[in-house]
């Protein structure tokens, strides 16, 4: 359906990059592509231990690796790390690539969902909520800087915003064709 095209999805840890990408990349018959888990992949163990190992900047050194190989690929649905928009060299990158969808979510919406995953190095901290807000902060500029379009998680089921993104996605593409 996409053709040449690529989806990306941005957002927060917890937004549903990864469930929605998958039901998406489904229903579009394409390629599912994950950040993180292409990363774990390669090294053979999980993002904890990678930050844990070589720390934030170790890990991001291997991410725009990554994304740098997956946004070469065609008729991809791409779930992205919540950090990736941090480098500016990843944002370029995502914004040339393809369609690019930032799966907004609050962050005490995010906190709920997250706040039991212990696979959220970021948050192995004191108080998690906090750096949910900070990280808020820091990131949704970023986000909608590159944003194609902006999809509010709030009171969507993964279901719901898989066929809200393919309904618009349709209607794009059947007007760019």
């Amino acid at each position: 359906m996409l053709g040449a095209k690529n989806l990306f999805l941005v957002g927060m840890m917890g937004a549903g990059k990864t469930t929605v990408g998958r039901l998406l990349a489904r229903r579009l018959k394409l390629r599912f592509v994950d950040s993180d888990q292409e990363i774990e992949s390669r090294c053979g163990v999980r993002v904890p231990l990678i930050f844990e190992i070589e720390g934030e900047a170790g890990f991001r050194e291997r991410e725009t690796q990554v994304l740098a190989e997956l946004t070469a690929l065609e008729g991809i649905v791409h779930a992205t790390g919540g950090g990736a928009v941090l480098s500016p060299e990843n944002r370029r990158r995502l914004a040339a690539g393809g369609l690019v969808v930032y799966l907004r979510g609050q962050p005490d919406d995010l906190y709920e969902r997250v706040r039991h995953d212990r696979n959220r190095p970021l948050l192995a901290i004191a108080d998690p909520l906090a750096r949910l807000r900070s990280l808020y902060a820091e990131r949704d500029p970023l986000y909608r800087e590159i944003a194609d379009m902006v999809l509010d998680t709030r009171r969507q089921t993964v279901q719901g915003l898989a066929r809200v993104l393919v309904e618009e996605l349709r209607e794009r593409w059947k007007a760019s064709a």
